[in-house]
């Protein structure tokens, strides 16, 4: 596909361009296979089917976003993922960075704080064979503790400041990436290590604009929808 071609050289292009904030000039090959396999489409409402392949957010009800793919990527690149890696995500929006990082992990558990988001995604994710994505309908801030401790966590919206219950599900040395900041006011992509000892270290890597991370408006722990 064109389209999806084109998108991947803009990616390459824009982690180049970014390198001196992220450190990373190029995706590792597994990352670039990633967003080269999933079907961006069949993640997108379908009035936006045409603009799947921009390398930009685009709107998927609810006042949520798609990310932008270059965000995706880079934000996929900097968890540092393997073949057997556990993976937490706060956010799933319509599934497609849980499909990214199902492409490469174990096992992504993935948290949606709006019940119809999480529905659609399940829809998304099962069309496109992703079984090894579950997901729960919750706050996002208080994580998904019966399976942590997790290799990484990745938070798709942003918080003021770091969920103290991620930082205790993240196990020693794993990563965290997550925008801190209020909407309006500056955001940057952060990446958290924890340490072997258990210590905790944050580097702000790139300048973003993400949506804000909510609280759920009814109590968390739900039931799982898959």
């Amino acid at each position: 596909m064109e389209d999806k071609a084109v998108l991947l050289r803009e990616i390459a292009a824009e982690a180049r361009a970014c390198a001196d904030w992220t450190g990373r000039p190029r995706l590792s090959a597994r990352v670039a296979a990633a967003m080269e396999a999933v079907p961006r489409e069949r993640f997108v409402p379908p009035g936006e089917m045409s603009l799947a392949y921009i390398n930009a957010p685009l709107p998927i009800g609810h006042g949520q976003t798609i990310s932008q793919p270059f965000i995706v990527a880079i934000m996929t690149e900097l968890l540092d993922l393997t073949a057997e890696s556990s993976v937490l995500e706060i956010g799933t929006g319509s599934g497609y960075q849980a499909a990214v990082l199902a492409e490469i992990a174990r096992d992504i558990y993935s948290i949606e704080v709006i019940p119809e988001l999480a529905a659609q995604a399940h829809e998304n994710l099962q069309r496109c064979g992703y079984e090894r994505v579950h997901l729960r309908v919750g706050d996002g801030h208080a994580g998904w503790a019966e399976h942590a401790p997790y290799d990484a966590i990745i938070v798709t919206a942003a918080a003021p400041v770091i969920p103290t219950a991620l930082v205790d599900q993240l196990k020693a040395g794993g990563r965290m990436v997550i925008p801190i900041g209020l909407p309006g006011a500056g955001q940057m992509l952060t990446v958290v290590e924890k340490s072997a000892s258990g210590e905790i270290r944050t580097k702000g890597v790139l300048p973003v604009a993400f949506v804000p991370m909510v609280h759920a408006p009814a109590p968390s722990g739900r039931p799982t929808i898959h």
